[in-house]
């Protein structure tokens, strides 16, 4: 049985465990007839024509775990930003660990998707946004919609801000010989609130792991959300990673995506824009070795006038790894005054690296001011002659270099201590200690 079919078989059992008289059920059920007739993705089609899932098909992955690993907080405390006071929503090989969380409901909901879909109180919520966002005609969407039950429910009450930054973790510990995971969160910013999130999936073993996520942001009116992705793993984990954003007008939404290990990681990253005077902001780090694969697809859809995007992905690619970056905007052709703007450099410091990259805009309006730009290429030998010839190393000459070149997209980062945090990933991966932050 290849693992389509047994994803297909098991949502029976799945089916079994939760409410089928919840009205989520109808939504489950139409989701795994989608995946039935489409199955995973192929390299047949265009969005997916330099990412292949064949490789982790192979495994024979265990949907429903036996039993959960045992966590203590010291062993784990450096994968969350210690630095900090912040909510915690921790799940270990997919179920949520309440002794390594800290959750809330005090003026805002900060607590589990299950509990969620579970209670009268938050029916209304649920119907009005559970799966209002989510691209149907996504064969790895709707996997992740059918087995939907558990991950995170954040919803920011008009008006208000959380006391403190929220962060989501996965933990994977390897009690099974391979493990597929398929967390669901929904994020709800109402008008004029504003929220910080940190999310990162992290295995804690050399065990196979496959994380299919799909997160759901709504932004409504003069809401702000800035959502930062850490994604750090071990060779053996991949991750397909489903986001959707709607935002509302005078909605500020920015996403921060941070790759730097991992086997194959697919960052699928949609915004719509549903009024005016909307800013998108999408900014990605990525520094790779070994065969790591890291695909970066963006969406930007303006369909209302004066409003921005702002893309930024800066990729660093050594060894044999490969990197992909498609970037899309769409600009309807009443979304007049639109100011977007999209941008990927790359950076080979192997000859045996690769990099794909597809800006596209499809611009609809004539009074627009739109540009897209892409650079491969190597570090300025020259910059590096005038470095080392004032007595810098080599090796720290080419990692100031590296720094300097993703520097912008660091600035934007508002949390100073993930920035800090970041800026250490970002030279345990060059290899050097510079002994400064930037």
């Amino acid at each position: 049985m290849d693992l389509k079919e047994k994803l297909v078989s098991s949502f029976m059992v799945f089916e079994n465990r939760v409410d089928i008289d919840h009205p989520v059920h109808d939504i489950r059920s139409e989701a795994i007839k989608q995946f039935e007739e489409k199955g995973f993705p192929s390299k047949k089609e265009e969005a997916w024509k330099y990412t292949s899932l064949k490789s982790l098909q192979k495994h024979d992955f265990s949907l429903f775990p036996k039993e959960v690993g045992a966590l203590e907080y010291k062993d784990v405390k450096k994968y969350f930003l210690h630095e900090i006071d912040t909510y915690k929503i921790v799940f270990v090989d997919g179920v949520y660990s309440s002794f390594l969380s800290e959750t809330t409901h005090d003026g805002v909901d900060v607590c589990l998707l299950s509990a969620a879909l579970s209670k009268e109180k938050y029916a209304h919520i649920i119907e009005r946004y559970f799966n209002k966002t989510a691209a149907a005609s996504d064969s790895m969407t709707n996997l992740n919609t059918a087995f939907s039950k558990e991950g995170a429910y954040i919803y920011i009450p008009k008006g208000k801000m959380p006391l403190k930054p929220i962060e989501i973790v996965h933990f994977s510990t390897g009690t099974e010989a391979a493990l597929m995971v398929q967390p669901r969160n929904l994020i709800i910013a109402d008008e004029n609130a504003e929220l910080q999130i940190i999310e990162r999936h992290q295995s804690l073993t050399k065990n196979p792991v496959f994380t299919n996520a799909v997160t759901e942001i709504f932004a409504e009116k003069d809401a702000r959300v800035d959502f930062y992705k850490v994604q750090n793993d071990h060779k053996e984990a991949s991750l397909v990673d489903n986001t959707y954003i709607s935002q509302q007008t005078n909605s500020r939404v920015s996403v921060h995506t941070f790759s730097f290990g991992g086997n194959i990681t697919r960052n699928n990253l949609n915004y719509y824009q549903h009024g005016e005077h909307i800013d998108s902001t999408l900014k990605g780090i990525t520094i790779l070795g070994d065969k790591q694969h890291v695909d970066h697809h963006t969406l930007v859809h303006h369909q209302h006038p004066n409003c921005e995007s702002h893309q930024d992905y800066k990729g660093i690619f050594g060894d044999k790894s490969t990197g992909v970056f498609n970037g899309k905007i769409i600009v309807d052709k009443i979304a007049q005054k639109t100011n977007a703007f999209q941008q990927n450099n790359n950076v080979l410091i192997s000859d045996k690296a690769t990099i794909n990259a597809k800006p596209q805009l499809e611009i609809f309006a004539d009074d627009v001011k739109c540009s897209h730009g892409c650079t491969i290429g190597q570090l300025d030998e020259n910059a590096l002659f005038y470095m080392r010839s004032r007595g810098i190393g080599k090796k720290e000459a080419q990692a100031l270099l590296m720094y300097a070149f993703s520097n912008n997209v660091m600035e934007s980062v508002r949390i100073p201590a993930l920035k800090l945090r970041i800026n250490r990933l970002i030279a345990e991966k060059l290899g050097v200690d510079l002994g400064f932050d930037l």
